[in-house]
């Protein structure tokens, strides 16, 4: 398998945080719908992309994180910076731990089920929906502006070396 270079993994997660914005937009319709009394056939195929959706693509999101951003920020000096990554990884564990509560019951709705309790799905839908835009906007205003300004760092400093030592790298 081929590596991804760190610049499409950067496009690869900002267009993750799009399609959250946009399933988060959809489930908030969606419930919406379902408390208006809306004929279940028009809700529960949207309900079972987005479960499937946060089910997968939001979960490998988070680990994709943890492992190819997070850890460079960690080792920074800056403090607040690291207290931010700090929080992030708490607020995966807190979006994680709402999902396996929030999850079960939008398959029961997209599979037909009636065993649900509204007022239990609303609330958990509002946890899910802030917990994850807070989380989005730490992210994109702190964590993804420096974790994209190391990596320039790191590219211009390799190019530095290369054009400093030509014959070095051609061999």
């Amino acid at each position: 398998m081929k590596p991804v270079p760190q610049a499409d993994r950067f496009q690869a997660l900002d267009d993750c945080h799009q399609q959250i914005h946009e399933h988060l937009a959809q489930l908030t319709s969606v419930l919406e719908q379902i408390q208006a009394g809306a004929d279940e056939a028009q809700y529960r195929e949207p309900v079972r992309v987005i479960e499937a959706f946060f089910s997968a693509t939001a979960r490998q999101h988070h680990a994709d994180e943890e492992k190819n951003i997070f850890p460079k920020l960690l080792a920074s000096d800056n403090a607040e910076l690291v207290q931010a990554v700090r929080t992030l990884q708490q607020d995966h564990g807190w979006i994680e731990q709402n999902w396996l509560e929030l999850a079960p019951m939008l398959r029961a709705i997209a599979n037909g089920e009636d065993w649900v309790d509204m007022a239990e799905l609303q609330h958990n839908v509002e946890v899910f929906l802030a917990l994850l835009h807070d989380h989005i906007v730490l992210e994109e205003t702190l964590i993804y502006p420096e974790a994209k300004g190391q990596f320039a760092d790191e590219l211009a400093a390799r190019e530095k070396r290369l054009a400093e030592q030509p014959d070095l790298y051609n061999k």
